[in-house]
């Protein structure tokens, strides 16, 4: 299993936090949530990730120096910030399988790879999300979804009672991903998911596995107690 994770974010709403660390080497208990990120993949047998760099790629790249993993680690790196889009297409490029699993570097989710693959192979997708349910929250979209988990439209960011939000977990196909013409500097989000998704190519796989997004320092914090029994 092919990999790209998405670390060139610049953490600005945890920068009083963490400093001028990028976001996906913020620490967690004395280590990199990279780090985590790798484990998780491990345990996925991921057989090769591709990391979409950019904002203090140096000190991500000097860290994977000290790393001893069980897969290959490539990257490419953005000269300016290429949103989410522009990161995944720019990485695509060094992709060599016909399908590519894509990481946010900044969340988590413990969703099974092996089962998600083959939910995306069955549905013949172009792309398939990783669904989280989650009540009263306001900090992420709604993802809809019909009866056959076909992705129906997306809400945008605001209170919801309860609904499915992105968990930041996808398979994507290459070949569909790289037949559409993008700028670029795009937003996968934007560009991609919302404006193709009236062609019901798009397949939604709901997990109850655990899920951490630690963009905001109340969550990062989170992780810290967490990760002690999650990461034993």
């Amino acid at each position: 299993m092919e990999c790209i994770i998405l670390a060139g974010g610049f953490g600005t709403r945890l920068q009083a936090v963490i400093g001028e660390y990028p976001k996906c080497m913020a620490p967690v208990n004395g280590k990199p949530f990279l780090r985590y990120l790798f484990d998780y993949l491990i345990k996925q047998n991921c057989s090769r990730a591709i990391l979409s760099l950019g904002y203090k790629h140096e000190v991500i790249l000097d860290w994977l120096q000290t790393q001893t993993l069980p897969f290959i680690v490539d990257y490419v790196i953005e000269s300016e910030p290429l949103g989410t889009g522009g990161g995944i297409q720019l990485a695509m490029k060094q992709a060599h399988d016909d399908t590519v699993a894509i990481l946010n570097g900044d969340s988590l989710f413990l969703v099974n790879m092996q089962e998600l693959m083959e939910f995306h192979k069955n549905k013949n997708a172009e792309a398939t999300l990783s669904l989280k349910e989650m009540q009263q929250f306001d900090r992420y979209g709604c993802v809809n979804i019909d009866e056959t988990n076909c992705i129906v439209s997306f809400d945008e960011k605001k209170y919801h009672e309860s609904g499915l939000i992105n968990g930041g977990v996808y398979i994507i196909n290459k070949a569909a991903f790289q037949s559409k013409k993008f700028s670029e500097q795009f937003s996968f989000e934007k560009q991609y998911l919302e404006h193709y998704v009236d062609k019901r190519k798009f397949f939604g796989y709901t997990s109850d596995d655990y899920f951490i997004d630690i963009g905001v320092p109340a969550d990062y914090a989170r992780a810290q107690e967490d990760f002690k029994t999650l990461f034993q």
